[in-house]
């Protein structure tokens, strides 16, 4: 960490803020840097250890000194290169993707204004200290917690702290929190905290910690306990059974340390890290990028998906959807801020003398309006809005409505006065010149505060349709604005005296509309078996309405919402019973993942805001935004959405869920070619083979059917149900639901093959031991192709590539002169090989037909 006084030290003799460079050692020295704690990189030779201790790996190393000991180099050299290969791409994959989320990363107010011995400077916002007097604009993020000393018409956007989509205005003596941004008005404010001690900081500090095993890293751990007692006990069987025939210890020793290396699949590693790494790879492309490798392969096994719900479900843009006057509704088409849709009522287009009481409402907004909107820099970007979101979703309405632009609007009927919006009245008003001399009193707020017969000239009747038209649209998650105006000969200031006997002009209906995705994604979700739970910091009314739109919830009495408050007041309450939460904290987002862990679903969380942070971290995959997200979320998650759609959420499930499937295809037939391996060796001498196999034999099969051929299986696509099955039990081992059992089965099929071409060709006086040996690697080789859930598919060409060129390596170990002196082979002629190829395709047929019987029960 840098220190005080080389900070100081690197500041000019005096600073843009007026401090001379004792002044500044001595700020920085008592209150240090305001920065929110940031993740420290993590050393690389702990990247190292943390691969190396897998327990299959220990195996490979302990395996590897074995072979050392006895002299076996080259088999040595083999496991060591797989375990380094591993380590490699499991190290070389965090950090890359460490790297490319520190450039999504941005810095949240490099730089702020202070007010210093009453001149304003610009610093760098490291340079905050408490007691600061800080100058807020539109459009500045907030340096530091602070305390308000003057507010106009002030709105904070508070969304990265507390998830609410709205602004909230802010008045004197309220506090203001770093990190958040100011949409509109200005203001005063002392910093009363910094850095750590700051809200933002806190939350950020909270996300210490190390992090739990993934699934597969549980249960490659099981399995590799497993695989490493049971290996030693074979290997002492095995040499003591030949001991006591009276074979050579040596011989022994060498041949008992083979059948180890067959019977782990020290290509296992590779697979899984290839497998993971091409999962990876795969989703960066569509827009998800993985920050820890083994992450890929845990979102196969989500079986609920909490997902918050601005800017995720929804387009995270404020749009008026609908718009009610005395003379008749409307709908309004288009996305976003762009000023491009139509007129609808009833999904046909508005004539044009429907349209004008609506474009009158729509015009009366626009000029009542302090926002803007700003054309894309590029013809492939989005409008964007200046200022409050809320007001530059009017200004979009009143384009789609064919209104004169804001600048024509502003020309034609300048502005001379003004009431601004205050969160005690609920309502602002503006006055504007006419071309005819007149005056123009233009209204909006709250329905509340001007659906008002001291402000409305207004029949009775009249206001209690406004006002139970504006109920209405509030239950379905609206927020709805009243607007109303007037013509006067003349008016006299302040504007507050032109709020009296307008006339009503209508209601406008505005949201942040779901996402075209969000309803097909989350019924994708439902379809995969993965449960979809909102939790938002929104009002429960928007949360549900948005909830039951998506599919998150029916529109019945099941949807019920919980709330923060109801959980603070009722701490026992069920948190798997309900599906959306609303006002949530992040201490409540924390309680609601760990409620559904200690059920035993494995979660994914998604979040953009700090507030997210702790519940991302918390969750068995986290998933940030990397458009909008804030950099404390971005460290804290797994998984970053570089698109920010949901949707490549479940490209990544599905993604998961196909790496799984080619590691248990792989241990299957991995495991399943040693187990077959170690029977031969067993079994051969009760049928008249002495010693089938030699250790070199062993090897050489281990090494074609463990390596190319092997690793190819990772890259298997996906199956075409693997989205239609319920996500595995995380508790589930990786050999359960019939791995075993198909893998035993497979091994006595291989078995019985190899030793019925070993038989025959001893009876028929063929070279029986290279025979055998030809045939016990073929028939691997047709396990290998078929356990593949597309036989034809050519998505992977390289699993019957590696088999065509182990299928030649084999024929070579028996016909290139090096290669039968290493191994002790002989040419088996033809009728060696018909034997190997009849046994290869036996194995083939085996496979297909044990894996369409386990897979039809699996599904029935």
């Amino acid at each position: 960490m840098t220190s005080p006084t080389a900070d100081a030290q690197a500041l000019p003799a005096r600073d843009a803020a007026g401090l001379t460079r004792a002044e500044a050692e001595r700020r920085l020295a008592r209150y240090g840097r305001n920065e929110a704690p940031a993740p420290r990189p993590t050393p690389l030779h702990r990247r190292i250890l943390a691969q190396l201790r897998d327990p299959l790996i220990l195996v490979l190393l302990g395996a590897a000194l074995l072979t050392i000991a006895i002299g076996d180099h080259p088999d040595a050299v083999v496991i060591a290169l797989v375990v380094v290969v591993n380590t490699t791409a499991g190290v070389a994959q965090e950090v890359r993707a460490d790297r490319a989320v520190a450039a999504l990363s941005a810095l949240s107010a490099p730089r702020a204004r202070v007010l210093r011995d009453g001149v304003p400077h610009e610093v760098p916002t490291a340079l905050v200290v408490p007691a600061d007097t800080l100058l807020l604009g539109e459009g500045d993020i907030v340096a530091a917690d602070a305390c308000l000393t003057e507010a106009s018409a002030l709105l904070i956007d508070e969304s990265m702290l507390t998830g609410e989509s709205e602004p909230v205005a802010k008045a004197v003596g309220e506090p203001v929190s770093a990190g958040t941004v100011v949409v509109r008005g200005r203001g005063v404010a002392t910093a009363t905290a910094t850095g750590p001690a700051s809200t933002l900081g806190r939350i950020a500090a909270s996300l210490d910690g190390g992090r739990e095993p993934t699934p597969l890293q549980r249960r490659l751990a099981s399995l590799g306990r497993v695989l490493a007692v049971a290996t030693l006990a074979l290997c002492l069987l095995f040499f003591a059974v030949g001991l006591l025939r009276g074979l050579p210890a040596g011989t022994m020793a060498v041949t008992a340390i083979s059948l180890a290396v067959a019977a782990v699949p020290e290509s296992l590693p590779a697979v899984v890290t290839l497998a993971l790494a091409l999962g990876a790879r795969r989703m960066a492309v569509r827009g998800a990028l993985v920050r820890r490798l083994p992450a890929v392969e845990t979102l196969g096994s989500v079986s609920v998906l909490a997902t918050d719900k601005t800017g995720t479900l929804t387009e995270g843009r404020m749009v008026v959807q609908h718009v009610w006057t005395p003379e008749g509704a409307a709908d309004i088409s288009g996305t976003g801020y762009e000023p491009h849709g139509r007129l609808l009522r009833e999904g046909r287009q508005l004539t044009p003398q429907e349209a004008r009481p609506v474009r009158e409402l729509l015009m009366a907004a626009a000029l009542c309006n302090d926002a803007g909107l700003r054309p894309p820099a590029d013809p492939t970007g989005a409008w964007t809005p200046v200022g409050d979101p809320m007001e530059a979703a009017l200004l979009a309405a009143a384009a789609k409505a064919r209104c004169p632009a804001r600048a024509e609007l502003d020309r034609l009927c300048p502005r001379f006065a003004e009431a601004p919006f205050d969160p005690l009245r609920k309502r602002m008003t503006t006055l504007h010149h006419l071309p005819d001399g007149n005056v123009l009193v233009c209204l909006k707020g709250a329905p509340e505060s001007v659906l008002d017969p001291e402000v409305l000239d207004a029949g009775p009747g009249l206001l209690d349709h406004a006002r139970s038209h504006a109920q209405t649209l509030a239950r379905q998650g609206f927020r709805v604005l009243a607007v109303a105006g007037a013509e006067r000969l003349w008016q006299p200031l302040p504007a507050t005296g032109a709020e009296a006997g307008l006339r009503l002009l209508g209601l406008i209906a505005i949201s942040d509309p779901p996402k075209p995705s969000a309803t097909a994604t989350l019924e994708a979700c439902r379809a995969a078996g993965i449960t979809p739970v909102m939790i938002t910091g929104d009002h429960p009314a928007t949360a549900r309405a948005i909830a039951v739109r998506t599919g998150v919830v029916d529109d019945g009495p099941g949807g019920r919402v919980l709330t923060g408050p109801d959980l603070a007041t009722a701490p026992d309450t069920d948190l798997t019973a309900a599906r959306v939460f609303a006002r949530t904290d992040p201490q409540q987002k924390l309680d609601i993942v760990r409620a559904w862990r200690a059920r035993g679903a494995v979660t994914a969380m998604t979040g953009d805001g700090v507030n997210d942070g702790p519940a991302l971290r918390q969750a068995d995959i986290g998933v940030a935004m990397g458009a909008r997200g804030t950099e404390v979320a971005r460290q804290a998650a797994d998984l970053v959405l570089t698109d920010d759609e949901l949707s490549t959420v479940v490209t990544a499930v599905e993604e998961g869920r196909r790496v799984y499937d080619n590691i248990r295809r792989f241990l299957v037939y991995a495991m399943a070619g040693g187990t077959a391996e170690i029977l031969v060796m067993l079994a051969g001498p009760l049928l008249g083979l002495p010693l089938p196999l030699r250790a070199g034999q062993i090897l050489w099969i281990n090494l074609l059917t463990h390596g190319l051929t092997g690793v190819a299986m990772g890259a298997e696509p996906a199956a075409p149900d693997a989205m239609r099955r319920p996500p595995r039990p995380p508790g589930q081992h990786i050999l359960a639901a019939g791995v075993w059992q198909r893998l035993l089965a497979l091994a006595a099929a291989v078995t019985a093959v190899s030793l019925l071409a070993g038989t025959a060709a001893r009876a028929w006086g063929l070279p029986w031991q290279s025979v055998l040996f030809l045939a016990l690697l073929a028939a691997q080789l047709g396990v290998a192709l078929g356990l593949r859930g597309r036989l034809l598919t050519g998505a992977n060409p390289f699993l019957p590539a590696s088999v065509a060129g182990s299928a030649l390596l084999a024929v070579a170990a028996l016909y290139v002169p090096a290669l039968r002196s290493l191994l002790d082979t002989e040419p088996v002629g033809r009728s060696g090989v018909w034997l190997a190829s009849a046994a290869a395709l036996a194995a083939f047929v085996c496979a297909r037909l044990l894996r369409g019987a386990f897979h039809r029960k699996a599904r029935s």
